[in-house]
């Protein structure tokens, strides 16, 4: 059995939501699953859930990922550096402004 990392629609007519899940390569695009890993809004590009333990630990036991689950786990990954990077940006000038007062 050929695992998949894939997505399967679960929107409505002109308004698509998808699940990134764990499918045998055979199945149906909507077919039963054997994990669900996560779910995308294209509309919006946002994921709104990405569990990477369970796509990483499906890869490792030999799951081929689709190149759209490939491109969500890039835009994932990207995601997390720039909430980082705001998250350590917001929190500089606090330090500075502490340093600041102490030495007044």
């Amino acid at each position: 059995m050929a695992v998949r990392i894939r997505l399967a629609r679960i929107g409505k007519k002109k308004a698509p939501f998808y699940k990134l899940v764990a499918i045998d390569g055979r199945a149906k695009r909507d077919g039963q699953y054997l994990e669900n890993l996560g779910t995308y809004n294209p509309l919006t590009g946002d994921i709104i859930q990405y569990h990477a333990e369970k796509v990483q630990a499906w890869i490792d036991k030999g799951a081929i990922p689709s190149e759209t689950a490939v491109r969500i786990g890039k835009l994932y990954k990207k995601s997390l550096k720039t909430e980082a990077t705001a998250t350590v940006e917001k929190k500089a000038p606090a330090k500075k402004a502490k340093k600041a007062e102490a030495a007044a």
